[in-house]
């Protein structure tokens, strides 16, 4: 049976699918964007933690720079998303997030110290050839492919210092200081550059996007998601969020029409590609079943 809470977990995915589909339909430049979206979503989650939640949000000093450092990260990752799709298009984009898997593969071994996982290695050289094939019958989007890939580069390494975050503050602290230090981050540079100006004047309808875009599809779907938690394994949460460029490239192929019909051979490498993620999850869950049981038939001897 469809639970209520796999239902909330593919509505979240779902949002996050759609993010792309407002960064294409939002006309302000990809810099502009990762402002106002962060610059809202903090507040957002002010409202939210200070007022609903009535959450402290005092954390010493070391946390506090450490969560700026990584919303730097997350920044550096949404504008590498939305200018990727500025320059290409919304499957482009999105396709390019499964290499996330090799990054991964490489960087987590280095930071949690842990050893290399040789089939994570070997699904993510099977992700690069499905990504070099698309680059090949798609040249023409060679721009968006390769700010898709520091796209994917940038998501691994925020996720990957995300890890190592927690349990030092709260989980709404993290993701407010988080989102609240990527803004000021940005502001810094728009500052040092000359941009902060009346130049990020948008229209009511981008406002309006851009108010959509931080509240529904990115504050709520980071708490609902921490929700979640208590109740989905997060073995099943990685499983379907892997679903997000499915999501997003089904939607952008009917809501954009010719601007995102893609080659043949683009479509069977995405297949791959997410296929190849899901056989990786599958593996990892069938490993942490195995090692679960034997350290319990440890204890039983």
């Amino acid at each position: 049976m469809f639970s209520s809470h796999l239902f909330r977990l593919h509505l979240i995915v779902f949002l996050w699918g759609f993010t792309a589909i407002l960064g294409k339909l939002i006309q302000i430049d990809a810099s502009s964007l990762v402002f106002y979206r962060m610059l809202f979503t903090a507040f957002f989650l002010f409202i939210y933690l200070r007022f609903f939640k009535k959450e402290s949000l005092k954390i010493d000093k070391k946390t506090l720079l450490r969560l700026v450092a990584i919303g730097s990260v997350m920044a550096a990752h949404w504008f590498f998303f939305f200018e990727s799709i500025k320059v290409s298009n919304v499957s482009i984009a999105l396709s390019c997030l499964s290499l996330s898997t090799l990054f991964a593969a490489v960087i987590e071994p280095v930071i949690f110290k842990r050893k290399v996982d040789w089939v994570e290695i070997l699904i993510g050289i099977v992700i690069v050839a499905c990504i070099l094939l698309i680059f090949n019958a798609e040249f023409k989007y060679k721009l968006g492919i390769f700010y898709g890939i520091l796209c994917a580069l940038c998501g691994t390494i925020f996720s990957v210092l995300n890890g190592k975050m927690f349990g030092k503050t709260s989980s709404g602290n993290i993701i407010f200081y988080e989102i609240f230090g990527g803004w000021l981050v940005i502001s810094a540079v728009f500052l040092l550059t000359g941009q902060l100006s009346f130049a990020h004047e948008i229209s009511l309808h981008d406002y309006a996007l851009v108010i959509l875009l931080a509240s529904v599809f990115t504050a709520y779907p980071m708490f609902e998601s921490i929700k979640l938690m208590k109740y989905i394994s997060p073995f099943t949460l990685i499983l379907t969020v892997n679903l997000e460029p499915v999501y997003g490239i089904i939607l952008a192929f009917f809501i954009f029409g010719a601007s995102e019909h893609m080659s043949p051979i683009f479509y069977i490498a995405s297949a791959v590609m997410i296929l190849s993620i899901v056989v990786n999850g599958l593996i990892k869950s069938k490993r942490k079943k195995a090692a679960e049981l034997l350290e319990a038939n440890k204890i039983v001897d």
